[in-house]
Order: C-alpha cells, then structure tokens, then sequence
C-alpha cells in the first residue's frame, strides 16, 4: 500500500531528511517535503507544526519528522491534539507505534541513528496498519480523553513552516 507522507526537519536534520525523502519516493510512495530548505539553524518546533497541520488537515496520511537528538521534534509534534508523535530508535517501537498506539507521526534523532537504520525504521513505520482491537482502541479513547480533559483542540490553522 503507497500512501502521501510529509517529511519535515529542522536544520540538525536536513541531510538525513533528504536520504529519508528519496527512500520513501523510492517505495513508490508520494513524499512531501515541508522543509527546512538547508543547514541554517531553524526552530524544530516550526518543522513540528507543519507536520501537524499536515497530517490534521489530511493533507498526508503520516509524516516524519527529524531533528537532532528527536527529543524536541518529539515533544513539539505531541502538542497537537490529534498527532501521535513517537521517536524511534528501533524497527519494533516504529511498526508497533502505528498498530497499537495509531502513531501518526515518526520522531528521528539525526545525530543519534544512522542512514541505514532510518530507512528501515521509516520502512516499519509505513508498512504498519493501525489494530482496531478492542483493547487497542480503548486505551486511544482514554488518550484522547486526557487531551480534551487538558483543554487541547485540533489544530485550526494550517500554518507551514517556511
């Protein structure tokens, strides 16, 4: 199955998202590039929200999105209700995340992983289908019931990161 992924970054991540966008493409899958456009440093959490407005507003089916150590981009993405970021260092975590947890949008430390294992993590990640068990979809009610509990609401603007 081909699906539209957005892959964004920010400066610490701008090569690895270039070798990410091409294997992706490579897969036949239609990638979206939402920047940065090179190594001047940026703020990740631009990069963040224009991964969110993109997969919110359904523009793409799933992104990535790639910073230094992933940890920032990781948090940043998490402030959208809706968006179920999770940073990734192995291929288990990266399939896993999507089928039971309906991961939307995978986390990558540029400085932490390597080419090789980016594309396979990126390759778990777009490979995975989301369960629809009755345990699995509970637990996601309970999440997007602590989301509306801690007032956040989907994303109203589609704002990009330039």
């Amino acid at each position: 199955m081909t699906m539209h992924i957005a892959v964004a970054s920010d400066h610490a991540g701008f090569s690895l998202k270039a070798k990410v966008l091409e294997f992706l493409g490579g897969l036949g899958h239609t990638v979206e590039d939402l920047g940065t456009g090179d190594t001047a440093p940026v703020d990740y959490p631009d990069f963040a929200e224009a991964v969110a407005a993109a997969v919110l507003g359904g523009h793409v089916e799933r992104a990535v999105l790639i910073c230094g150590s992933g940890v920032g981009a990781s948090v940043a993405a998490n402030k959208f209700a809706g968006i179920r970021a999770g940073l990734c260092h192995d291929t288990y975590s990266a399939h896993q995340g999507v089928e039971h947890d309906h991961m939307n949008v995978l986390v990558l430390g540029a400085r932490v992983i390597g080419e090789e294992l980016a594309h396979e993590l990126a390759r778990a990640f777009v490979g995975a289908t989301q369960s629809q068990e009755e345990r699995h979809l509970r637990r996601l009610a309970k999440m997007d019931a602590m989301e509306a509990k801690c007032g956040r609401t989907l994303l109203k603007s589609s704002s990009t990161a330039k």
